[in-house]
């Protein structure tokens, strides 16, 4: 199985960028200890601060994987291409969120994507990424 896990703007600064709400691990050692886990999952990662080049990784993902974790981070809530490109493919995307975005600013619970994806976790820490791994193994 081949899962594309894609990061939008600012998830590089995972693990110093507002710890209190996004933790101090940083995405890169949480990534080592996913694919350690799960080691017969082939994993590719993918991280943008630009909305075209996500919209572009979503559409070449699809030729590739047989699933997407998404991470859309603020784009989620402002990009209608991310929302069209996800439309666009076959390849099962899961929606995801480091923090619960519905206890936070009014903006954040609204998502473009999210009804273009197979389902959205929110809130579970970087551990929201193993429970998108486990969805899309026990549903693809």
């Amino acid at each position: 199985m081949k899962i594309a896990i894609i990061n939008g703007p600012n998830l590089n600064l995972v693990g110093t960028r507002e710890p209190g709400v996004y933790g101090s691990e940083t995405f890169d050692a949480y990534f080592q200890k996913l694919r350690k886990e799960y080691e017969n999952i082939d994993f590719d990662y993918f991280q943008s601060n630009v909305e075209g080049e996500l919209v572009n990784e979503i559409q070449s993902a699809d030729k590739r994987a047989d699933g997407i974790i998404l991470n859309a981070g603020a784009y989620t809530h402002t990009s209608i291409a991310i929302g069209d490109a996800i439309a666009a493919i076959k390849t099962p995307v899961i929606e995801v969120h480091i923090s619960n975005v519905y206890s936070r600013e009014d903006f954040r619970k609204f998502s473009h994507i999210a009804a273009k994806c197979a389902g959205t976790i929110s809130g579970f820490g970087l551990k929201s990424y193993l429970l998108a791994v486990e969805s899309l193994i026990k549903n693809i």
